[in-house]
């Protein structure tokens, strides 16, 4: 007897009555709304460092294209910036992880041991921290990491949010991430840290140092994890105006939050394991080491 309901056509068995042909109309009808009414299968995307800036863009962007946006801070309390995110998308989960602390990273790769993730953005970065240095050491104009007045305090600080924290989730989500679809991990660096492109001054010493660091180390974890098809890419956002910078807004080569987000989405979208290993812009060219 030939199938009541074939693929692509409404053919069906002469032998059937009337009755039963009824049936099998209704029943590939009830059959085909179903798979239309169907939701998509939604991607999850992991993003540390998600309470502000470019995290918090991203975590706005992702979840309105319907994304399960696990979005990370390090705070003792969620962040009012995401708890009115999660208030308007409920697609977004909010999760503390301070990046550079192994048991926060350890417990909540456990706690998300079942979850699969499509994508693991490592966006949590530091520049200056306040935190790390007493007002003195640390002046507004940042000259503590300008060679002759080095804070060394603050250098670990920075090497263990913009290095350590990438390398240590990383490697903690690396079976959540193999376990999805798009087996892809981006990290934020930064021109900044090219050993090639020329810059200005030679301040900021501890923040380039970690952006070069940063750049070599996820080199390796792209060589590491290829065969296991998970992609590792560089991803430089552009000099973002954040609202820490907002008095930046407006001057020459800064990049609006919302534009560079939303071009490095659309970057993103199109990288295959083909592009792992490399260091891009937000619209995918390449940079120089």
């Amino acid at each position: 007897m030939s199938l009541p309901c074939r693929r692509g056509n409404w053919r069906y068995d002469e032998s059937f009555d009337g009755g039963n042909r009824m049936r099998s109309r209704m029943t590939c009808l009830t059959l085909l709304i179903a798979v239309i009414a169907a939701p998509a299968w939604a991607e999850t995307v992991l993003i540390t460092g998600a309470n502000s800036g470019i995290g918090l863009e991203f975590t706005k962007q992702y979840a309105a294209k319907g994304w399960t946006v696990i979005a990370t801070h390090r705070r003792a309390g969620a962040p009012e910036s995401l708890a009115a995110v999660s208030a308007e998308f409920k697609n977004v989960r909010i999760e503390r992880m301070d990046v550079t602390s192994a048991e926060d990273v350890q417990a909540l790769a456990a706690k998300l041991k079942q979850t699969s993730i499509d994508l693991l953005i490592n966006n949590a970065g530091v520049y200056n921290d306040r935190s790390a240095c007493t007002v003195e050491d640390c002046p507004g104009d940042w000259s503590n990491q300008d060679f002759g007045k080095l804070h060394f305090p603050l250098l670990e600080t920075i090497m263990a949010v913009n290095l350590k924290g990438p390398l240590q989730v990383s490697e903690a989500f690396t079976e959540h991430v193999a376990a999805s679809q798009r087996k892809l991990i981006v990290s934020i660096s930064s021109t900044n840290g090219s050993l090639t492109e020329p810059f200005p001054g030679s301040g900021a010493i501890f923040y380039r140092a970690s952006k070069a660091a940063l750049n070599r180390a996820m080199q390796l974890v792209a060589a590491k994890l290829a065969d296991r098809g998970i992609a590792v890419v560089l991803l430089h956002p552009g000099a973002v105006v954040t609202e820490r910078q907002s008095y930046l807004a407006g001057a020459e080569g800064m990049v609006e939050l919302n534009f560079s987000v939303t071009h490095m989405i659309e970057t993103i979208d199109k990288l295959t394991i083909k592009d792992s290993g490399r260091f891009i812009d937000y619209d995918g060219n390449t940079l120089p080491w």
